[in-house]
């Protein structure tokens, strides 16, 4: 037992009972999210409601029968009924707003999804939940545009709703909440299409065949489908105020004329429905077929995994092999869904053949519940007339939850196309004045970006990427730079040894040269320094790409999209202005190269001098020498020292081994002339790098190390200068005389008449950020009264 303050002491069964029950009470709402097959575990623990709002506990014989009212006040029920069936009128207006204005939905609306197989005998349940044969049937694919329906709950001229008769002096609640009360001489059902306001149609057949015209005007008399809706209203007294929206039957293989991907168009299509998070599930499946093959059970847990907002309907319960049931799968033993399941009897296809009518299909439903063995207990939780209160509450409950989400989507959405609207602009006219305006303000709007995308103190920095001048400097002190640090003279054989050779005799003419030729130095430092002339060129060529990639990126701005002619000419003038300023721009580079290689000054101060230049020279000469000699001689503790040399033998030595200043030339090559005779010089002579006598050595060397010390001194020079040449023909001038070169070429006449034609992309897109906002308005002012 447990005992409270209010109730008395209660026995524990129900007490649980009381956190599952969904109370009338406004004061106390159970969320029926939680309401997991609520009717079958009130069955379970023995309760049962009454009539009159009370339940009724068989307890143990232990327990006493106790009685929990839950009912309130006729006045306090009655409007708080009214109160939720206002939140799903307000919500069938939202969607009414979107589809009259032609636009798609941005608000993610809480609304019923019905899906299933083609098999599953979704059409039955919602004309039994109608009450009325209204939609179209036949072979194949009969559901081909998603259908909106709107059920507005209406009494009739007797004061009825629901059919049933109110007690005299009872207000229709729930049915004042969506339309007023039929008088006697007013028909008591209809319904209405958006597409054709103001038009009833009392004849229900003639509303399934305006559903059948209205989506072969769409897609044709073939099996196609559309994405786009048909909105339709009904308004009954035999109908509780609830909104569905029905979706074509799932199928895997294409029959007939269908499309051959049609599996995957009905699929795509119904993804779209049931991934947004407001949409409730309505999961129709046979009760003769194996629940884990169920498609429509199947795509709800894609989106769905926990079952949380899926609530799945049973059909063809009649048909199931006798002595089995759905008890374990209504208890949530088989694949639980938070909602539940809820089993139905719909008419079969004899029964529609012979016309029976959907009342008498009902009371047939009704009857085998109650007289079924495993459901009689438990039939008032059965059956269509409990599907539709189920499926009202739930969704009163969750647009009840959603409203403060949507309220602020709404807003957001508003002032989002609003922008959007301000940034498209008015359409354009003929006034010429107007339009030099906005030529003027492109003008003057582009160049100031052009300046801050160079500058940096552009208002809407990139965080991701480098990108403006920062690519330009990049460009200049990573790669120019690095490319003219690493570029050596000596590298890949650019400088020979024997080319040096060769050079010092050629430069020496007819007198061989007493000390190192300063030309032979000038000469190959020279053919060195007119190497940079190519990456600096390069380099006035990455940067005019840095400019064209800028001027694309405020090329991107929505201005230019809306004027796509307009753009173009702006991309030929500009980039027209980068082609001029390159030309002098490459001069400059190539003149201070040029100027570089045509005066060699020795005498700058970071210049080697000749002395220091030897002396590194033979340090190098040393160096290189120096694993040779140890090999010749390596250290030993019993190396005797060389004998004394004799110095008229050497002088001997010296006059017959003696190279002279060509020795380089015949080194290596066998002399077999006879002793005073001479032979004829070679046709070509080339210096050779090999066996060179000590004082070659020196002076090759000598020669290297003054090439490489003032080739770094006007690396050096020419890695400052072209960035600043590039700076100021390129950069800069773009920079300071961009704006006069636009005014000069488009500030005139026949570009008004020509440029500022907007694309039809624009056009369009215009119109539909009209009348989304036009929706948005209109959804503000709805929900702003709930």
């Amino acid at each position: 037992m447990v005992c409270h303050a209010s109730t008395g002491c209660i026995p524990e069964n129900v007490w649980n009972l009381q956190k599952l029950v969904h109370y009338d009470s406004p004061s106390y709402r159970r969320s029926p999210l939680e309401d997991v097959g609520v009717g079958f575990f009130m069955a379970d623990a023995g309760v049962q409601p009454t009539s009159g709002g009370t339940v009724h506990c068989d307890g143990p014989a232990d327990e006493e029968m106790v009685a929990v009212h839950y009912s309130t006040p006729k006045s306090m029920k009655e409007d708080y009924e009214v109160m939720q069936m206002e939140l799903i009128k307000k919500v069938n207006k939202l969607q009414d707003a979107f589809a009259t204005a032609g636009t798609s939905n941005p608000i993610d609306l809480p609304q019923i999804v019905v899906i299933g197989s083609q098999s599953s005998g979704k059409s039955s349940v919602l004309e039994n939940i109608v009450g009325k044969d209204f939609l179209p049937r036949g072979a194949g694919i009969v559901t081909r545009r998603p259908l909106v329906l709107q059920l507005i709950n209406r009494p009739n001229s007797k004061g009825e709703v629901g059919g049933v008769a109110l007690p005299e002096g009872q207000k229709a609640s729930s049915a004042t909440a969506a339309a007023p009360p039929a008088t006697s001489d007013e028909i008591e059902e209809w319904g209405e299409f958006l597409h054709l306001p103001g038009q009833k149609f009392t004849n229900f057949s003639k509303i399934r065949e305006e559903i059948e015209r209205e989506t072969e005007n769409k897609v044709g008399k073939n099996a196609g489908i559309s994405p786009q809706p048909i909105n339709l209203r009904i308004y009954s007294p035999n109908v509780l105020t609830l909104t569905m929206v029905d979706l074509p039957g799932l199928t895997k293989v294409p029959v007939g004329d269908q499309p051959k991907d049609i599996e995957k168009l009905i699929r795509d299509m119904i993804m779209k429905y049931i991934t947004k998070g407001n949409a409730i599930i309505l999961a129709v499946t046979a009760a003769n077929t194996d629940l884990a093959n169920s498609d429509g059970l199947k795509m709800a847990r894609e989106v769905d995994p926990d079952g949380l907002r899926t609530i799945g309907v049973l059909t063809k319960i009649d048909l199931m092999d006798q002595g089995t049931d759905v008890v374990d799968i209504l208890a949530g033993r088989v694949i639980a869904l938070r909602l539940g399941y809820v089993p139905v009897v719909n008419r079969g296809q004899r029964d529609i053949d012979t016309k029976k009518k959907i009342s008498a299909a009902l009371e047939a439903e009704r009857n085998y519940f109650e007289n079924h063995s495993s459901y009689s207990t438990r039939a008032q939780f059965c059956g269509t007339p409990f599907l539709a209160r189920r499926l009202n509450t739930i969704l009163l409950h969750h647009i009840r939850n959603t409203l403060p989400d949507i309220k602020a989507k709404i807003g957001q959405g508003l002032q989002k196309f609003q922008q959007e609207l301000e940034q498209l602009g008015d359409a354009m006219g003929d006034d010429d004045s107007n339009n030099m305006n906005v030529i003027l303000n492109i003008i003057t709007e582009f160049t100031s970006e052009f300046r801050t995308a160079i500058d940096g103190t552009s208002s809407d920095i990139a965080t991701d990427e480098l990108s403006g001048g920062a690519r330009i400097s990049f460009v200049f002190h990573e790669i120019f730079t690095g490319a003219i640090r690493t570029m050596d003279p000596f590298a890949d054989n650019l400088i020979k040894d024997g080319d040096i050779r060769t050079i010092l005799y050629n430069s020496s003419g007819s007198s061989p040269a007493l000390f190192v030729n300063t030309q032979a130095f000038e000469i190959l430092v020279k053919q060195q320094i007119k190497r940079l002339e190519d990456p600096s060129l390069k380099c006035v060529t990455l940067v005019y790409d840095e400019l064209v990639r800028i001027l694309n990126k405020i090329l991107q701005r929505p201005v230019f999209k809306r004027f796509p002619t307009l753009r173009e000419r702006f991309y030929n003038v500009v980039v027209g202005f980068f082609k001029k300023s390159v030309v002098p721009t490459n001069k400059l580079v190539s003149d201070f190269v040029a100027m570089e290689a045509n005066y060699i000054n020795t005498g700058h101060p970071d210049f080697i001098s000749g002395h220091r230049a030897a002396g590194l020279a033979q340090e190098r000469i040393n160096v290189r020498n120096k694993p040779i000699m140890d090999n010749i001689l390596p250290p030993g503790k019993n190396q005797q020292p060389p004998p004394p040399k004799d110095p008229q033998l050497e002088l001997l030595k010296q006059g017959q081994e003696e190279k002279g200043f060509f020795g380089g030339i015949f080194a290596g090559q066998k002399k077999t002339s006879k002793a005073g005779v001479m032979e004829a010089p070679p046709t070509v002579l080339k210096a050779s790098a090999t066996n060179m006598s000590d004082r070659e050595s020196l002076e090759t060397e000598t020669i290297k190390v003054l090439i490489l010390s003032y080739y770094n001194i006007v690396k050096r020079t020419i890695a400052d200068v072209v960035p600043k040449s590039i700076m100021l023909n390129l950069v800069v001038h773009s920079k300071e005389d961009l704006q006069r070169e636009l005014l000069a070429e488009l500030y005139k006449k026949e570009v008004f008449d020509d440029g500022l034609k907007e694309s039809d992309a624009t056009v369009a897109r215009r119109k539909e950020c009209k009348q989304m906002i036009e929706a948005l308005q209109k959804s503000e002012e709805i929900i702003a009264t709930v």
